[in-house]
Protein backbone atom coordinates (compact mmCIF):
# COMPACT_ATOMS: atom_id res chain seq x y z
CA UNK A 1 0.00 0.00 0.00
CA UNK A 2 1.28 3.49 -0.84
CA UNK A 3 2.35 5.59 2.12
CA UNK A 4 0.87 9.00 2.80
CA UNK A 5 2.93 11.97 1.70
CA UNK A 6 4.67 13.75 4.57
CA UNK A 7 2.85 17.04 4.99
CA UNK A 8 4.44 20.43 4.61
CA UNK A 9 4.86 22.95 7.34
CA UNK A 10 1.75 24.91 8.16
CA UNK A 11 0.68 27.36 5.46
CA UNK A 12 -0.45 30.52 7.18
CA UNK A 13 -3.73 32.01 6.03
CA UNK A 14 -6.36 30.93 3.54
CA UNK A 15 -5.64 29.46 0.13
CA UNK A 16 -7.88 30.18 -2.85
CA UNK A 17 -7.34 28.74 -6.32
CA UNK A 18 -8.61 30.79 -9.25
CA UNK A 19 -9.22 28.08 -11.83
CA UNK A 20 -11.03 26.59 -14.76
CA UNK A 21 -11.78 23.06 -13.47
CA UNK A 22 -11.14 21.59 -16.93
CA UNK A 23 -7.52 22.74 -16.88
CA UNK A 24 -4.75 20.29 -16.07
CA UNK A 25 -2.58 23.16 -14.88
CA UNK A 26 -5.23 24.01 -12.29
CA UNK A 27 -5.59 20.33 -11.38
CA UNK A 28 -1.89 20.14 -10.50
CA UNK A 29 -2.43 22.60 -7.68
CA UNK A 30 -5.55 20.84 -6.39
CA UNK A 31 -3.79 17.48 -6.45
CA UNK A 32 -0.77 18.89 -4.61
CA UNK A 33 -2.98 20.38 -1.91
CA UNK A 34 -5.00 17.16 -1.62
CA UNK A 35 -1.93 14.92 -1.21
CA UNK A 36 -0.65 17.27 1.49
CA UNK A 37 -4.00 17.62 3.25
CA UNK A 38 -4.09 21.39 2.75
CA UNK A 39 -7.51 23.09 2.60
CA UNK A 40 -8.00 24.86 -0.72
CA UNK A 41 -10.98 26.95 -1.75
CA UNK A 42 -11.68 27.49 -5.45
CA UNK A 43 -13.15 30.19 -7.66
CA UNK A 44 -14.14 28.98 -11.11
CA UNK A 45 -13.76 30.83 -14.39
CA UNK A 46 -14.71 29.81 -17.91
CA UNK A 47 -11.78 30.61 -20.18
CA UNK A 48 -13.92 29.80 -23.23
CA UNK A 49 -16.15 32.75 -22.30
CA UNK A 50 -13.27 35.13 -21.63
CA UNK A 51 -13.75 35.23 -17.85
CA UNK A 52 -10.03 35.81 -17.29
CA UNK A 53 -9.93 38.77 -19.68
CA UNK A 54 -12.25 41.03 -17.74
CA UNK A 55 -11.01 44.31 -16.31
CA UNK A 56 -11.62 43.03 -12.77
CA UNK A 57 -9.62 39.85 -13.26
CA UNK A 58 -6.74 41.63 -15.00
CA UNK A 59 -6.54 44.33 -12.34
CA UNK A 60 -7.03 42.19 -9.24
CA UNK A 61 -5.91 38.62 -10.00
CA UNK A 62 -3.47 38.33 -12.91
CA UNK A 63 -2.58 41.06 -15.40
CA UNK A 64 -1.46 38.28 -17.76
CA UNK A 65 -5.09 37.16 -18.02
CA UNK A 66 -4.41 33.50 -17.35
CA UNK A 67 -5.24 30.86 -14.79
CA UNK A 68 -4.39 29.14 -12.53
CA UNK A 69 -3.59 31.71 -9.88
CA UNK A 70 -3.08 30.75 -6.25
CA UNK A 71 -4.31 33.42 -3.85
CA UNK A 72 -2.68 33.46 -0.43
CA UNK A 73 -4.54 35.48 2.20
CA UNK A 74 -2.37 35.97 5.27
CA UNK A 75 -0.93 38.69 7.50
CA UNK A 76 0.62 40.29 4.43
CA UNK A 77 -2.80 40.64 2.80
CA UNK A 78 -3.96 39.00 -0.40
CA UNK A 79 -1.08 37.84 -2.60
CA UNK A 80 -1.49 36.24 -6.00
CA UNK A 81 0.85 33.61 -7.42
CA UNK A 82 0.37 32.73 -11.13
CA UNK A 83 1.97 29.77 -12.94
CA UNK A 84 0.93 26.26 -11.91
CA UNK A 85 4.34 24.85 -11.06
CA UNK A 86 5.28 27.88 -8.96
CA UNK A 87 2.04 27.49 -7.01
CA UNK A 88 2.71 23.77 -6.49
CA UNK A 89 6.21 24.56 -5.24
CA UNK A 90 4.81 27.08 -2.76
CA UNK A 91 2.35 24.55 -1.35
CA UNK A 92 4.86 21.68 -1.20
CA UNK A 93 7.76 23.59 0.36
CA UNK A 94 9.00 21.64 3.38
CA UNK A 95 7.15 18.46 2.43
CA UNK A 96 8.27 15.13 1.02
CA UNK A 97 7.06 16.27 -2.40
CA UNK A 98 10.24 18.38 -2.57
CA UNK A 99 13.33 16.30 -1.72
CA UNK A 100 15.88 17.69 0.70
CA UNK A 101 18.90 16.70 -1.38
CA UNK A 102 20.14 19.53 -3.59
CA UNK A 103 20.58 17.41 -6.73
CA UNK A 104 17.22 15.72 -6.20
CA UNK A 105 15.53 19.12 -5.95
CA UNK A 106 17.15 20.17 -9.22
CA UNK A 107 16.03 16.90 -10.81
CA UNK A 108 12.43 17.60 -9.78
CA UNK A 109 12.72 21.03 -11.37
CA UNK A 110 14.21 19.47 -14.49
CA UNK A 111 11.10 17.36 -15.02
CA UNK A 112 8.81 20.28 -14.19
CA UNK A 113 10.56 22.39 -16.83
CA UNK A 114 10.31 19.48 -19.26
CA UNK A 115 6.58 19.34 -18.62
CA UNK A 116 6.10 23.00 -19.42
CA UNK A 117 8.46 23.11 -22.42
CA UNK A 118 8.11 19.70 -24.12
CA UNK A 119 4.94 18.09 -22.78
CA UNK A 120 2.24 20.65 -22.01
CA UNK A 121 2.53 22.74 -25.22
CA UNK A 122 1.83 19.60 -27.26
CA UNK A 123 -0.19 17.08 -25.23
CA UNK A 124 -2.32 19.68 -23.45
CA UNK A 125 -2.78 21.87 -26.51
CA UNK A 126 -4.10 19.02 -28.64
CA UNK A 127 -6.46 18.00 -25.82
CA UNK A 128 -7.80 21.56 -25.66
CA UNK A 129 -8.21 21.84 -29.40
CA UNK A 130 -9.91 18.48 -29.89
CA UNK A 131 -12.06 18.25 -26.77
CA UNK A 132 -13.04 21.84 -26.08
CA UNK A 133 -12.62 23.79 -29.34
CA UNK A 134 -13.47 20.98 -31.75
CA UNK A 135 -11.47 20.06 -34.83
CA UNK A 136 -14.06 21.59 -37.14
CA UNK A 137 -13.58 24.95 -35.41
CA UNK A 138 -9.79 25.10 -35.60
CA UNK A 139 -8.12 27.81 -37.62
CA UNK A 140 -5.97 26.98 -40.61
CA UNK A 141 -2.91 27.87 -38.55
CA UNK A 142 -3.93 25.46 -35.79
CA UNK A 143 -4.64 22.71 -38.29
CA UNK A 144 -1.21 23.24 -39.77
CA UNK A 145 0.39 22.79 -36.35
CA UNK A 146 -1.38 19.58 -35.40
CA UNK A 147 1.07 17.11 -36.95
CA UNK A 148 4.11 18.78 -35.39
CA UNK A 149 2.43 18.92 -32.00
CA UNK A 150 1.40 15.27 -32.23
CA UNK A 151 4.96 14.22 -33.09
CA UNK A 152 6.40 16.33 -30.27
CA UNK A 153 3.81 15.03 -27.81
CA UNK A 154 4.57 11.42 -28.75
CA UNK A 155 8.29 12.09 -28.31
CA UNK A 156 7.66 13.48 -24.81
CA UNK A 157 5.51 10.49 -23.84
CA UNK A 158 8.08 8.08 -25.25
CA UNK A 159 10.85 9.67 -23.19
CA UNK A 160 8.69 9.43 -20.08
CA UNK A 161 7.82 5.80 -20.77
CA UNK A 162 11.48 4.84 -21.20
CA UNK A 163 12.39 6.58 -17.93
CA UNK A 164 9.56 4.85 -16.06
CA UNK A 165 10.71 1.46 -17.30
CA UNK A 166 13.36 1.61 -14.55
CA UNK A 167 11.73 3.96 -12.04
CA UNK A 168 8.53 3.80 -10.01
CA UNK A 169 8.33 7.59 -10.01
CA UNK A 170 10.21 10.29 -11.86
CA UNK A 171 12.63 11.24 -9.07
CA UNK A 172 13.45 8.38 -6.73
CA UNK A 173 11.15 5.82 -5.18
CA UNK A 174 8.43 8.19 -3.97
CA UNK A 175 6.09 10.72 -5.50
CA UNK A 176 7.38 14.28 -5.95
CA UNK A 177 6.15 17.43 -7.64
CA UNK A 178 7.70 16.10 -10.84
CA UNK A 179 5.08 13.35 -10.91
CA UNK A 180 2.22 15.72 -10.14
CA UNK A 181 3.27 18.13 -12.89
CA UNK A 182 3.47 15.36 -15.48
CA UNK A 183 0.42 13.42 -14.31
CA UNK A 184 -2.08 16.23 -14.87
CA UNK A 185 -2.12 16.18 -18.66
CA UNK A 186 -0.67 12.71 -19.20
CA UNK A 187 -3.57 10.82 -17.65
CA UNK A 188 -6.02 12.59 -19.99
CA UNK A 189 -3.73 12.49 -23.04
CA UNK A 190 -6.15 10.25 -24.93
CA UNK A 191 -8.53 13.20 -25.09
CA UNK A 192 -5.90 14.76 -27.35
CA UNK A 193 -5.64 11.67 -29.54
CA UNK A 194 -2.60 10.09 -27.86
CA UNK A 195 -2.93 6.34 -27.30
CA UNK A 196 -1.68 5.60 -23.79
CA UNK A 197 -1.75 1.89 -24.57
CA UNK A 198 1.46 2.50 -26.50
CA UNK A 199 3.18 3.47 -23.24
CA UNK A 200 2.82 0.58 -20.76
CA UNK A 201 5.16 2.03 -18.15
CA UNK A 202 3.21 5.28 -18.12
CA UNK A 203 -0.01 3.31 -17.66
CA UNK A 204 1.41 1.55 -14.59
CA UNK A 205 2.70 4.86 -13.21
CA UNK A 206 -0.75 6.41 -13.64
CA UNK A 207 -2.18 3.57 -11.55
CA UNK A 208 0.43 4.20 -8.85
CA UNK A 209 -0.49 7.89 -8.78
CA UNK A 210 -4.19 7.11 -8.51
CA UNK A 211 -3.50 4.80 -5.57
CA UNK A 212 -1.84 7.52 -3.49
CA UNK A 213 -3.61 8.36 -0.21
CA UNK A 214 -5.45 11.65 -0.63
CA UNK A 215 -5.59 11.38 -4.43
CA UNK A 216 -8.39 13.38 -6.01
CA UNK A 217 -9.72 13.07 -9.56
CA UNK A 218 -9.66 15.84 -12.12
CA UNK A 219 -13.06 17.56 -12.49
Amino acid sequence: MAEAVAVAGAVAGALILHEDPRSGNCYKIKLTAALLGLPLATRAYDIMKGDTRTTEFLSKVNPNGRIPVLQIDDASGARFLPESNAACWYLAHGSALVPEDRFAQADVLRWMFFEQYNHEPNVATLRFWLRFVGEANLSEQQRGQMMAKRMAGCAALDLMDRHLADHAFFCGDAVTLADIALFAYTHVAEEGGFGLGNYPHIVRWIARMQALPGFVKMD
